[in-house]
């Protein structure tokens, strides 16, 4: 039983959306574009970092010295826009438990490493984008996954404490973030995480295949409204 929950707060790529293989095709044409090998470790090197840290990253390991972070970072957003506005599904059940929660009064935000406008484009096409209460990306705070700022930049915008907060999350580092806030953190099976599953099984409070898990009661949950039960 998960007690006193007032506000679910989601992750977008991987936990909400299947977005994480069409961002590996990106990398891998991204690579082919600058006419350099694309490392083997490079999903787990960037795992959780903000889109800003990303580019930077990309730019000071592969000596990209042609290139501005913003230059980066706008060749992404041209490459994933469209995908996410029209190709990009939402995961099993999403929708329905997102749903759910509003029709019990439960606030709903986003925490994404993503960037806004793409952050957007993710929910708009499913609903979502006037259904969260805040959205917010990692170059908002100072930190990246796994620290916690995200996830307490968002509970803060909910006026929600952070152990009164459901996470929901696909990769490692994205779980310590909410682990790390003092939230409750259910795992969201992904096809891109499946290598990381021993990993996610230790940080994580809960673990489900898709959200109709808890639309049907796989996993209880008590939700406890801020205004009485």
């Amino acid at each position: 039983m998960i007690e006193h929950i007032q506000a679910v707060i989601f992750d977008i790529d991987g936990t909400l959306v299947d977005s994480m293989g069409v961002w590996y095709d990106i990398d891998v044409e991204y690579f082919k574009l600058l006419g350099i090998p694309m490392p083997p470790t490079l999903q787990k090197d960037i795992e959780g970092m903000s889109f800003t840290e990303t580019a930077v990253y990309f730019k000071e390991t592969f000596q990209l010295t042609e290139k501005t972070i913003d230059d980066i970072k706008l060749d992404w957003i041209r490459m994933a826009h469209e995908k996410y506005l029209y190709e990009i599904k939402s995961k099993p059940g999403a929708k329905e438990f997102i749903k759910f929660l509003k029709e019990k009064g439960i606030k709903t935000g986003c925490a994404t490493s993503n960037e806004k406008s793409l952050a957007m484009a993710a929910l708009q096409p499913h609903g979502w984008s006037d259904k969260m209460n805040s959205v917010r990306t990692a170059c908002e705070v100072c930190k990246g996954k796994p620290a916690p700022d995200i996830y307490l930049k968002v509970a803060e915008d909910l006026g929600v404490k952070p152990e009164n907060c459901l996470v929901f999350e696909d990769i490692p580092n994205g779980m310590r973030a909410g682990k790390a806030a003092g939230m409750t953190v259910i795992g969201v099976e992904d096809e891109g995480a499946k290598k990381y599953r021993s990993e996610i099984d230790e940080i994580c409070d809960y673990f489900i295949t898709d959200y109709y898990d808890m639309l049907e009661g796989k996993i209880e949950v008590e939700y406890e409204l801020s205004s009485g039960k």
